[in-house]
């Protein structure tokens, strides 16, 4: 999950940082040989091989207000068809035996089991890059289970993090995020987004990817996913009052995966870098990056400016929630 690689997964977070982070406390360690351990989770400077232009004693800090680093998940599974073996086994033995199988007993032989089949075994490891630059968190991936341990990592050094979406910077009149079709279940969600891609449809820098498309929508019914030609029913769908949660569309020249329900990027298409030194490449990709959150962000403002009026915080028309 990379922030340097020619197809890049994006979410970001507002950050919120002490003066001097404790970053010895995120440092992470290796599973010892013969541990238990099944799970590590720490940071890892961002490359080992050129740490010339951070900060002396810090790793991490590289400008004034930029830090780098990744996230580093090592993972053991027990192997779910040799534990089942194993226990069959053991229990096989009893019964030889003639002692009976209590269910106690089989949940130790399935401990012992698992135990023995992470012996020696090698975990996996996850990779995950970070950057903090001027309070915005980006994280290369839109994993909800990577997006959650990146949060509750950064918590145990004092770093707070939130979500970063236009509707959470600047909350919405009360009531117009309201819907009877699609369902807020997790941090950061709202229909505005849904209905944020709809405008998008009408704009002549976006394209919905005609041909080779992916749509994930919600009628009153029920969930569907379109794929391939999608334009003709899509727009059926959008027209009858279905909710577009994401697509795959091109943003200017630059294909992509935009989940609007969530304001996330996945399969982003960058192209290759420039620059002999990460921190050269990294300084490419974040112009990028904040060129095209820029845009999209510069988007939404501009149609919540069509819709609402913010002074008292009220709606403009009656027809203004049909749109956001």
């Amino acid at each position: 999950m990379s922030l340097l690689g020619k197809s890049v997964s994006i979410t970001r977070f507002n950050v919120g940082m002490p003066p001097a982070p404790d970053w010895g406390k995120l440092r992470f360690y290796e599973i010892e040989q013969g541990s238990e351990v099944r799970e590590r989770v720490g940071i890892v400077p961002f490359d080992f091989d050129d740490l010339l232009f951070t900060d002396v004693g810090s790793p991490y800090h590289i400008g004034m207000a930029r830090w780098v680093f990744r996230l580093r998940v090592d993972k053991r599974t027990p192997d779910a068809t040799a534990v089942k073996e194993r226990v069959r086994q053991l229990v096989k033995v009893e019964v030889d035996a003639g002692v009976g199988v209590t269910p106690k007993k089989r949940r130790q032989f399935k401990t012992l089991a698992e135990a023995e089949s992470l012996l020696g075994q090698k975990p996996k490891t996850t990779l995950v890059e970070c950057v903090i630059e001027k309070g915005v968190l980006y994280v290369a991936s839109t994993a909800k289970s990577l997006l959650g341990l990146v949060v509750s990592t950064l918590r145990q050094a004092g770093i707070v993090t939130e979500l970063k979406t236009p509707w959470l910077d600047e909350a919405p009149p009360e009531g117009v995020d309201a819907s009877d079709i699609v369902d807020v279940k997790e941090p950061g969600q709202s229909v505005l987004g849904c209905r944020f891609f709809s405008a998008l449809m009408e704009d002549p820098e976006v394209m919905v990817e005609p041909e080779a498309g992916s749509v994930h929508l919600r009628t009153r019914e029920a969930g569907l996913r379109l794929s391939g030609a999608v334009l003709n029913d899509l727009h059926r769908y959008v027209e009858e009052g279905a909710e577009v949660l994401s697509a795959k569309i091109i943003l200017g020249a630059v294909p992509m995966r935009f989940d609007a329900f969530s304001y996330r990027i996945s399969g982003m298409k960058l192209g290759d870098l420039q620059g002999e030194r990460w921190h050269e490449r990294l300084n490419q990709r974040l112009e990028q990056l904040t060129a095209i959150w820029g845009k999209l962000d510069e988007k939404y403002a501009a149609t919540v400016q069509k819709t609402y009026t913010f002074a008292e915080g009220s709606l403009e028309n009656d027809d203004a929630r049909e749109l956001i």
